[in-house]
C-alpha cells in the first residue's frame, strides 16, 4: 500500500465508513481506467508482470539463468505508462524489471477512437449495474 493512500485512510479513518472507503477506492480505480483509455493509443506494447501492468513504446526482454540454475527475466521498457492507482506519476522515461515470474508482452493493434468509446460505454454500464 502506498504512503499517500495510507495517509488518506488514517486521516479519515475516524470519519470514514467502510462504504466511504470502498467508494473512494472505486473512484480511484475509475480515474485510473479513464487515464488508461486516454493514453493507450499512444503506445505500441502492453507488458504484464506479476506486480504491474505497463504500456510502452519500446521493450527489451532478456532471459538469464542464475548460478543456481533458476531462470529470471530482465525487462527494460522505454517511454512507459504504469497502471498503479497509488502512484503519483504514472509516466516514466524508462523502467527496468527483474522477475522470476512470467512476463507477458503483447504488441497493440491500432485502436480507433470509436472502439475505445464503445468499450468504455460497456464498462461504465457494467459499473453502474453492479453499484
Amino acid at each position: 500500500m502506498s504512503v499517500r493512500f495510507t495517509e488518506v485512510v488514517l486521516r479519515y479513518a475516524n470519519r470514514m465508513s467502510l462504504k466511504d472507503l470502498e467508494r473512494y477506492e472505486t473512484e480511484v480505480e475509475l480515474d485510473l481506467y479513464r487515464d488508461y483509455r486516454e493514453v493507450v493509443a499512444n503506445y505500441r506494447y502492453v507488458v504484464e508482470t506479476e506486480r504491474r501492468f505497463y504500456l510502452c513504446n519500446e521493450v527489451e526482454l532478456n532471459v538469464h539463468a542464475s548460478s543456481g540454475g533458476e531462470v529470471y527475466y530482465e525487462v527494460t521498457l522505454s517511454d512507459v505508462w504504469v497502471w498503479d492507482r497509488h502512484r503519483p506519476a504514472r509516466q516514466a522515461s524508462s523502467v527496468r524489471v527483474l522477475t522470476f515470474k512470467d512476463v507477458n508482452v503483447e504488441e497493440l493493434q491500432p485502436v480507433s477512437a470509436g472502439a475505445v468509446e464503445e468499450s468504455v460505454a460497456v464498462v461504465s454500464a457494467d459499473s453502474v449495474a453492479t453499484s
